[in-house]
């Protein structure tokens, strides 16, 4: 069982990773005005859980993607992969440039990561089995005597899928404390509110009943984003949880918090529009009138 003490709390300068959150928010637009669109309200919703990790928290080499002392990644939500792969090339593991290829013939960015893409650790997709892949990598790592970490991120709709929960316990029996998992609370998924679907709350109990450490708060705030994640282990012997309070589209108050935006095709004017009013308002949290005007014509 591995008792290492957190990690020293590193200088973060919010303000730049806010400018990177917002770059990588911009990148996800223009993949999402190609031909085939893509997932812009959960890469949107979970932006700042990325540019934490990948910018602040986590022990990467872009120049050394499969060093044997980094810490991995697990995009569980595989449908988000727009956003890793913006993600991805702006901390430099590909040309910022290759974006423009997504979802063209020939491309590696498909529509869900592959291993083909420096970086990505694992092809994710099927909804429910990251947290088991991350449970293999941090027990894997253990047993080579690393200090790395495993970080897992899932949407809260795939909370719904038994597999989760056999993985969160496996991972509590285990004492897998360089596990850190982070449950994107957006609330909405495909077809509606998550808890219209399926009840979770009161979702915090229900991983401390399967034995992890759980903290909540605000997924969009990079300052708490980085504090908690940048201390995980909190408790020696168990895995950590982070449960995200997010808003789906987060950034571009014509989308957010709307069922819709969960797949999104931009016209050539409305990734005018989008990119005008992430600039303008550097995350995209406040909003105008005219932001606020429709763009359903956009979205599929």
């Amino acid at each position: 069982m591995t008792t290492t003490l957190p990690r020293a709390r590193r200088t973060t300068d919010l303000d730049a990773l806010r400018e990177r959150a917002t770059r990588i928010r911009e990148h996800v637009a223009d993949m999402c005005a190609g031909p085939e669109g893509g997932h812009l309200g959960g890469a949107y919703s979970a932006t700042e859980i990325m540019t934490a990790l990948y910018f602040d928290v986590m022990n990467v080499y872009p120049d050394r993607p499969d060093a044997p002392e980094r810490d991995r990644f697990v995009l569980s939500k595989g449908h988000a992969a727009v956003g890793l792969y913006a993600t991805l090339a702006e901390r430099g593991y590909f040309p910022v440039g290759e974006l423009d290829t997504y979802a063209r013939p020939g491309s590696r960015l498909l529509g869900h990561p592959v291993r083909a893409v420096e970086g990505v650790e694992a092809a994710t997709g099927s909804l429910g089995h990251g947290l088991a892949l991350g449970c293999g990598f941090a027990l894997g790592t253990r047993l080579e005597g690393r200090d790395s970490r495993t970080f897992v991120l899932m949407g809260d709709g795939e909370l719904q899928e038994g597999s989760v929960w056999e993985a969160a316990i496996g991972a509590a029996s285990l004492g897998l404390d360089r596990l850190v998992a982070v449950v994107d609370r957006n609330s909405l998924q495909l077809t509606g509110p998550t808890d219209g679907i399926a009840a979770m709350e009161p979702l915090a109990d229900r991983w401390r009943s399967f034995g992890w450490a759980v903290r909540e708060f605000d997924g969009h705030d990079l300052g708490e984003l980085t504090e908690a994640l940048g201390s995980a282990p909190w408790e020696p012997g168990r895995p950590s949880v982070v449960i995200a309070r997010t808003t789906k589209g987060h950034g571009l108050p014509f989308l957010e918090g709307r069922p819709a935006c969960h797949y999104v095709t931009f016209s050539e004017r409305n990734l005018a529009k989008a990119r005008a009013v992430l600039r303008r308002s550097g995350e995209g949290v406040r909003s105008t009138e005219e932001d606020r005007t429709t763009g359903k014509e956009d979205e599929k």
